[in-house]
């Protein structure tokens, strides 16, 4: 659902590996695709062009839907994908955030849900055309709800196609180890409208505390996080790197600050976390 950088990726490498692939999306979209299947351009897999189907609606079952779509789409482009239709097919949603997995248990039955998590750069720059950026794409794997041999075995048909995958014990806890990276550097980037580089030299002290507002958030809901572990990984980033929040306000398009940024003061208010940092840079993008 939705073959857009991540999906489109993910679509073509699935294909590529020989299974049926089935992209929705719309109309015109799905007329590309269906002409002139999905190009990826990727440091990690070379460039290759594979052939998909491609579709508006899902109109038969499926063994597995990766729900790619961003936050801001996701209750419209579930009716792409009717439940009736899907049969018992696992659900898989890449999305950022930690409140996603409850809409999609009340829309198909919860031991079909499966949340994930991935790690990889990947922008469409036109219908059908994925420039893969990382040299990576990892994906976790996590449920409460669905049976643990279903997650085992796609993890090792994902994990075949290319897609390094694994299955973790604590949806909760996968889900925040995203999130509590993630938010610092969303809402940092796309305020200051600064790369990753710039934020951990001019705007250190802010990403200090903001990631240790998230970690206490993060604890409070009861995932470990790691503040240290997380600036690691900031230090360690490409200079130039961008959020994809920040990609989106650059291009105009609608942003994820109420899935990112709204999630955690809604999850900091019902634990009673002061969280002032993530409270103003929420407000502020929110009123900009």
């Amino acid at each position: 659902m939705s073959p857009g950088g991540v999906g489109g990726l993910l679509a073509a490498l699935m294909a590529r590996a020989g299974h049926r692939v089935i992209c929705l999306a719309g109309e015109q979209t799905a007329q590309t695709l269906r002409r002139d299947g999905i190009h990826v351009r990727s440091k990690q897999f070379g460039d290759f062009t594979t052939q998909v189907e491609a579709d508006t609606q899902l109109g038969e079952p499926a063994d597995l839907c990766l729900i790619t779509v961003k936050q801001t789409a996701l209750e419209p482009a579930l009716q792409r994908v009717p439940s009736p239709v899907l049969g018992d097919g696992l659900i898989v949603p890449l999305l950022n955030g930690i409140e996603h997995p409850a809409l999609l248990r009340r829309h198909y039955h919860p031991q079909q849900v499966a949340p994930g998590v991935i790690r990889v750069e990947a922008t469409r720059s036109a219908p059908g055309l994925i420039e893969h950026g990382s040299p990576f794409t990892d994906i976790d794997l996590a449920s409460d709800s669905a049976p643990r041999e279903r997650l085992d075995a796609l993890a090792a048909t994902l994990t075949t196609a290319g897609i390094r995958t694994r299955v973790r014990d604590d949806e909760t806890a996968a889900l925040w180890a995203k999130l509590a990276f993630l938010a610092p550097f969303a809402l940092l980037t796309t305020r200051y409208g600064l790369t990753v580089g710039e934020i951990r030299t001019t705007r250190r002290p802010e990403l200090l505390a903001l990631l240790e507002e998230t970690a206490a958030v993060s604890h409070a809901c009861g995932a470990p996080a790691d503040t240290a572990a997380a600036l690691q990984l900031y230090d360690a980033s490409p200079p130039d790197a961008k959020s994809s929040m920040q990609r989106d306000a650059e291009a105009g398009r609608p942003l994820e600050i109420d899935a990112i940024g709204g999630a955690l003061l809604r999850a900091a208010k019902q634990h009673t976390v002061d969280v002032p940092l993530a409270t103003r840079l929420v407000t502020e993008l929110a009123d900009r």
